[in-house]
């Protein structure tokens, strides 16, 4: 019972802050401009019933699933990728306006006339959302790009070099994204021929029973030393576990706190992975970097599979040589990443925490409106090298 009034309780809150938002836009795009009828009806209609969609659309994904709950997602996505990009343009709009109006004061400047003004701020609004909306579902629903990416590593055994992992990240098979992606994604991958393949969480958005069949690709995934999983958020809200023993049956290596040696004669590279540090919303299993590394050979270097970067601080305390991490999307929605930055500094690319390398992917499918800006898809090989300099301070 107080599971239902809490989420009756976010429902209420959400929708009232949404349908809020909403009349603003309205306000500034519809209502002040005066649209004659009966135009401001219908566009008033539209954007609650779009609204409406969103707030749909998970009730009836639980309901039916895909493929039939798609019928309602793509409107519903779509809209919620435009409503931000028009927000972002009204308020800046209204931030833009303010500063105009002091400025006219200041230097006594003629009246303009607020109904033309209202008119002409609203197209100008909705001429940059439309140009914003089309550049980001042309990037969106574009095949990801293929980033190749040099990573040298202290201790990396000779036998090693040149060895490459491909990772993807965030691929949300769910509400939009099926089948079909998946199997282009696995095509690509495999014509690489890599040493290894990682998916480092996210990979759902629901059930296995609902799921099980757009995941189906993954069982053709090829790669000499195997493909390796470990959970997001996501996978957790989708039931974890569940998915976990799915995976396993198509062919995926699980590592939930966990690593395994990877081996070329006899050298070793460890490569470790641990769950979500959000792990289970009921109280289930959890991140744990120490149990990923523990028993691990001290000689070999350790790659680490952690959706969140924020796992980072952690993983270099302990040593760890690189670090593979998605959950941000790179911002996915422009200016998103300036707001995912005031969480984590490690949005996307390369960094480094003393000796310890991290990379972030901006994802290799989207969550929510099928739409990129400025954070295009990406599928990431690693080529890794030795150290000269590693090689000398472990000393092989």
């Amino acid at each position: 019972m107080r599971r239902v009034l809490a989420l009756l309780t976010f429902f209420v809150v959400a929708l009232s802050i949404l349908a809020g938002l909403h009349a603003y836009l309205l306000d500034r795009l519809v209502w002040r401009p005066a649209l004659p009828e009966p135009w401001s009806g219908l566009l008033t209609a539209l954007v609650f019933g779009l609204l409406g969609l969103v707030f749909l659309m998970p009730l009836l994904d639980r309901r039916v699933g895909p493929p039939r709950s798609r019928v309602i997602a793509w409107p519903a996505t779509i809209w919620i990728g435009v409503f931000w990009l028009l927000l972002v343009a009204t308020v800046a709009s209204d931030v833009a306006l303010l500063i105009g109006s002091l400025v006219a004061r200041l230097v006594e400047a003629p009246a303009i006339d607020g109904l033309a003004l209202a008119r002409g701020r609203a197209l100008v609004v909705v001429a940059l959302a439309f140009a914003a909306t089309s550049a980001a579902l042309r990037s969106g629903l574009s095949a990801p790009l293929w980033r190749r990416v040099e990573v040298e590593l202290d201790g990396l055994a000779p036998a090693f070099a040149g060895a490459r992992i491909v990772q993807l990240s965030d691929v949300h098979i769910g509400p939009t994204l099926g089948r079909r992606f998946l199997a282009r994604l696995v095509a690509r991958v495999n014509a690489a021929q890599p040493d290894a393949v990682v998916v480092t969480g996210d990979l759902v958005d629901g059930g296995v029973r609902a799921l099980a069949g757009d995941v189906a690709p993954l069982a053709e995934l090829q790669a000499r030393d195997g493909v390796f999983f470990v959970t997001g958020n996501h996978d957790h809200y989708s039931n974890a576990d569940a998915w976990t023993r799915h995976l396993v049956g198509l062919g995926l290596r699980v590592l939930r706190n966990e690593h395994v040696h990877l081996t070329r004669g006899d050298a070793r590279l460890c490569l470790a992975g641990v769950d979500d540090h959000r792990g289970d919303p009921g109280g289930g299993a959890r991140g744990d970097v120490a149990a990923a590394l523990a028993g691990r050979d001290e000689r070999a270097p350790v790659i680490l599979l952690a959706h969140d970067p924020a796992t980072f601080r952690e993983a270099a305390r302990r040593g760890v040589d690189l670090q593979l991490s998605g959950h941000t999307h790179g911002g996915q929605l422009w200016p998103f990443n300036h707001l995912v930055r005031l969480t984590t500094p490690y949005v996307a690319g390369h960094f480094r925490r003393g000796p310890a390398q991290l990379h972030v992917s901006r994802g290799t499918g989207y969550w929510g409106p099928p739409m990129r800006l400025f954070a295009r898809a990406e599928l990431l090989e690693f080529v890794l090298q030795p150290s000269a300099k590693g090689q000398t301070a472990r000393g092989g």
